[in-house]
């Protein structure tokens, strides 16, 4: 497991750039909400914790992790600097699982891929909900804090 000793909420600040004059968007899913809502919360503390401005970060949400690629792609037309797609998709007894979880990485990537504004995948693909709970503020960290950090970065990276 990729997680298995490494805590997702650990970042040096000093390698970070300033968060102060960005902002942020943050499209959340409705859909397990108990984890979605811990990534948020991760993703939201370290944007400030980074100097981001409170009144610079803008959630909306969106029913499922599939609507997050229309809901980030809608944010895409408003003056952001990162977006952060926040989703948990957890495993069940059908493919359904696979069909969302490739729709939303493809949709992501085509983001990308195609507009400039950097979209960052904080989506949660876990096989059970403990593993979900263990990476939205659990054992391994917070994946919405390190999807902040990822935001940060990439959007200075716009900058240049």
């Amino acid at each position: 497991m990729a997680t298995a000793n490494h805590n997702l909420s650990n970042y040096d600040k000093s390698t970070i750039p300033g968060a102060k004059d960005f902002r942020f968007g943050i499209v959340v899913s409705e859909w397990n909400d108990s984890i979605t809502e811990g990534l948020y919360q991760g993703a939201v503390e370290a944007l400030l914790d980074c100097g981001a401005l409170d009144e610079n970060i803008v959630r909306w949400d969106v029913p499922g992790s599939f609507e997050l690629v229309y809901g980030c792609k809608k944010m895409q037309s408003y003056k952001f600097n990162a977006i952060i797609a926040i989703g948990s998709v957890i495993k069940g007894e059908t493919k359904h699982f696979d069909f969302v979880c490739d729709g939303v990485t493809q949709g992501i990537k085509d983001l990308n891929v195609l507009y400039d504004t950097p979209v960052i995948f904080c989506v949660l693909t876990d096989n059970n909900m403990q593993q979900s709970i263990d990476r939205s503020g659990g054992k391994h960290g917070n994946k919405g804090t390190e999807a902040a950090i990822a935001a940060i970065k990439m959007a200075d990276l716009r900058n240049h």
